[in-house]
């Protein structure tokens, strides 16, 4: 996995129980995602198709810092999924733990909103790179 950003919990960050609210993480997920999905297709266009499943696993409260990590999992025509992973950081232990997981799958579009592929050379790059041949579509 690749790292990809790092966000702080905030107190407004916060619902009524204590913890980060978890539409806020799948916000995260999403954006660090999206900015995956964009480097990797070397595009801008890339949208948010799906989001598989998201089980919380750990508390996120005010003041942790959440590192997110990304891995190409599939490569298609026009779209490309990514496993998403959240991890709370304990910086005296330099330690890491897995808060939240999910697939999610994003699709390169044009200036009209149309799904568009992905150029030849970059699937080639992802799958000789970051899968097996036998994963790529």
């Amino acid at each position: 996995m690749v790292y990809i950003s790092t966000k702080v919990c905030k107190t407004s960050d916060i619902g009524v129980k204590g913890n980060l609210f978890g539409g806020t993480m799948l916000s995260w997920l999403d954006e660090a995602g999206a900015s995956l999905a964009s480097y990797m297709c070397s595009t801008p266009n890339m949208i948010t198709l799906k989001m598989d499943e998201v089980t919380f696993k750990k508390p996120v409260k005010m003041g942790h810092h959440i590192r997110i990590y990304g891995e190409v999992k599939r490569i298609g025509t026009s779209s490309i999924t990514l496993l998403v992973e959240a991890r709370r950081c304990d910086f005296p232990s330099r330690s890491e733990e897995t808060v939240c997981s999910t697939y999610i799958t994003f699709v390169k579009i044009d200036d009209d909103g149309r799904a568009v592929p992905i150029e030849a050379s970059v699937k080639e790059m992802i799958t000789r790179e970051y899968l097996n041949k036998s994963e790529s579509i």
